[in-house]
């Protein structure tokens, strides 16, 4: 990624949201704390992503119907709590 495009990012960011602001910079300070180490999984998120695998191999998954319906009531509840703040 490009010096502009970050810059660009950074515009629209300021657009948002207060409460998505917040949220942007939480996530880039978190990055920027964690350093460039790789990350370690635990020993319990480790398990937990060899369980999610095993039930996308068994095929229990989402269906696009329920990953939409899932997606349009975050982005409703995000709103909601932005004109609230």
């Amino acid at each position: 990624m490009t010096k502009e495009q970050i810059d660009d990012v950074l515009d629209r960011v300021r657009t948002w949201p207060p409460a998505w602001q917040e949220d942007a910079a939480r996530l880039l300070l978190e990055m920027e704390a964690a350093g460039t180490e790789p990350y370690v999984l635990s020993e319990g998120e480790r398990a937990d992503i060899e369980e999610s695998l095993a039930e996308m191999a068994r095929g229990e998954v989402a269906s696009k119907e329920e990953v939409a319906a899932l997606f349009a009531r975050y982005r409703r509840s995000r709103l909601a709590s932005a004109r609230v703040r």
